[in-house]
């Protein structure tokens, strides 16, 4: 320890003053950042994914010959035609006729109310549901098989529920059955299913849906039928994707996908990829459309408020026109159900995490989780160039030629084993760092973002889209204001600059790192995003090893361009615009998954996204 006292620590310190270190990190950043996304656009390449397979072996996927059809036809359209005369009655009316069918199937029905508020809207419902009890089961373990009366978009779900009330018929005649089956009919696509979920696990709030008179046992999988048009279809679209970018075990997805194209002979398609010939551009695309959507972390379906309980769920949509009728579908369905029977424990051997490229090609965590790291890494190797920045001593005041040299002539001797070594004094100069102010205003950013995450989840939907608008607009002048702020009580010099975006960088790095291996693609959006967080503020470079100097108008007038092109606001409206969605409706989705999903996407933006850009941009403004 006393040679690194004497020898070594002056050696440090004077590598730390060498101007050549930190010219490194820009550039190694950038790289960083480069081959993050070039390490994702190899994904879609034969040579980075893999072929889908099945790891549990006792589904036994498409092993089974299925017997629905036939006369089941007529009993379809009568359930049709009962759907059609309750169109437009009142929930509780409906409720109460499917659970009249339910009873004189031989099942046991129940119905739960449910009511929630979020931005300004009412979101209230009554579901009906029916219990199959297995007659080879012991009610420890049950199926579920959801039909909701409108789907995502709203519109009827008419040959959905009347399959799903086909098949519950049909599943009471088989004695075969080891797992309870529990027919849920859903007064809509988004609440009904989350409150009759919340109910089963005992989680629900009392004033915002009622308790479930009837259960089973655990939920070992979900299977939700949308069909809502009477023509034949053409193609089977599965959606999977969860809340927070949740996704099911992929062995469920494998098995639905070889019962419908292998067995059944049904195209399918993923992530509304309607024409997918197998090339690297549409393995690319159903990637990043997959991305996009576990990114926002919305629900997608029915299905998704079952995968955070950790109950795997997908959706079977009909889309198209073709040949594949109703039968086909309820093929579909009785075949991943007998395969979810044969299970002997719950979805455990393959992949949570995972990219689909294709319906039988996919890249798995190991794979693709190293993309985003590299993005998230570059702001930690910034944060620690920062740092040593900003232990540089500041650079000397103009003194005459010979006291200057009489300077450098000082030095300082020290010894060890015998050895004797002369350092300049100005090699061993350390600043004290002043932490306090930086430090403060970063914690501070942080919890003023819990302003705008309050505003956007509490706004009524008429005025979102002002909400959004006015939060851009305000964002242009924020950075400005709150420099002003600061400079009316303190000054912030170019030490304190650099320590604040050290600190605002490095946390930022933290959360994205921590981010990327629970929601990939949300911290992968993120991380590129805020890239120019990196690069922005003060100069790493400096001449002859000196203190950095101010931040030149010119740069920060190129920053404040940039930074502000890239305000999260104004990205989240050019995302409504690219999607081709309503800002309004889309905040709206938000603020009830907020309220109702758990969702938490608003937070990462508000509270992880948005103050590091504060804190770029104030460091940026023309006023520091």
């Amino acid at each position: 320890m006393a040679g690194l006292t004497t020898i070594e620590a002056p050696t440090i310190l004077a590598l730390r003053r060498d101007p050549r270190l930190l010219k490194i990190p820009p550039y190694l950043s950038a790289l960083l950042i480069l081959i993050g996304v070039v390490w994702l656009f190899l994904l879609p390449l034969n040579e980075y994914s893999r072929r889908t397979y099945i790891s549990e072996n006792a589904l036994l996927p498409g092993q089974v010959h299925t017997y629905f059809g036939g006369s089941e036809q007529n009993v379809f359209n009568a359930y049709k035609h009962e759907i059609q005369s309750l169109t437009g009655k009142p929930h509780e009316e409906i409720a109460a006729k499917l659970s009249e069918i339910f009873r004189s199937i031989g099942l046991k029905a129940a119905t739960q109310k449910y009511g929630y508020r979020a931005a300004g809207q009412v979101y209230s419902g009554e579901n009906a549901y029916a219990v199959l009890q297995a007659p080879r089961g012991d009610a420890t373990e049950a199926i579920v098989l959801i039909a909701a009366w409108t789907n995502v978009d709203g519109e009827l779900n008419q040959s959905g529920v009347a399959l799903a009330l086909t098949l519950a018929r049909y599943f009471k005649r088989w004695s075969l059955w080891s797992k309870d089956i529990i027919v849920l009919i859903t007064s809509d696509s988004k609440a009904g299913p989350q409150a009759w979920v919340d109910a089963y696990h005992d989680a629900h709030s009392p004033l915002s849906a009622a308790s479930l008179p009837l259960k089973s046992g655990a939920l070992q999988g979900v299977v939700v039928v949308d069909k809502a048009f009477d023509h034949r279809f053409k193609t089977l679209h599965i959606v999977y994707d969860g809340i927070n970018g949740q996704l099911p075990n992929l062995d469920l997805l494998n098995t639905a996908v070889h019962i419908a194209s292998g067995q059944m002979g049904i195209r399918v398609a993923l992530q509304r990829m309607w024409k997918h010939d197998d090339s690297y551009r549409d393995r690319l695309e159903t990637m990043l459309r997959g991305m996009v959507s576990q990114g926002l972390g919305h629900t997608s379906g029915p299905h998704s408020s079952f995968i955070p309980y950790h109950v795997d769920a997908v959706t079977f949509q009909a889309v198209g026109d073709g040949r594949q009728d109703e039968m086909a579908l309820g093929r579909c369905v009785e075949s991943t159900f007998r395969s979810l029977n044969n299970l002997l424990e719950h979805f455990h051997q393959s992949f949570f995490f995972y990219l689909l490229m294709q319906p039988q090609r996919f890249v798995s965590i190991g794979t693709y989780l190293p993309s985003a790291m590299l993005v998230a890494v570059n702001f930690t190797i910034m944060a620690i160039a920062l740092w040593i920045l900003s232990g540089r001593p500041p650079k000397p005041s103009m003194e005459s030629p010979k006291a200057e040299k009489a300077k450098e002539q000082e030095v300082e001797v020290v010894e060890k084993d015998g050895m004797v070594a002369a350092v300049p004094l100005k090699d061993l100069a350390v600043v004290e760092r002043q932490l306090f102010l930086p430090i403060a205003l970063v914690v501070s950013s942080h919890f003023l973002g819990a302003i705008p995450l309050y505003v956007f989840n509490n706004t009524r939907r008429e005025t979102l889209s002002q909400t959004l608008v006015f939060s851009a607009l305000a964002n242009v002048h924020l950075p400005t204001f709150v420099a002003v702020l600061i400079s009316g009580y303190t000054t912030l010099s170019s030490h304190r600059l650099i320590l604040l975006q050290c600190f605002s960088l490095l946390l930022l790095g933290m959360f994205l790192a921590t981010l990327a291996t629970l929601n990939f693609s949300l911290a992968f959006l993120v991380g590129l995003l805020a890239a120019p967080l990196s690069f922005s503020g003060v100069p790493l470079s400096a001449e002859n090893g000196d203190a950095p100097p101010k931040i030149s108008f010119r740069r920060k007038l190129v920053c404040n361009v940039v930074l502000h092109l890239l305000s999260p606001p104004l990205v989240v409206w050019a995302l409504c615009k690219v999607l081709g969605v309503d800002a309004g409706a889309m905040l709206a989705e938000a603020a009830f998954g907020w309220k109702v999903s758990g969702l938490w996407t608003q937070v990462v933006v508000c509270c992880v996204w948005w103050p590091a850009w504060l804190v770029g941009a104030v460091i940026v403004s023309p006023l520091l």
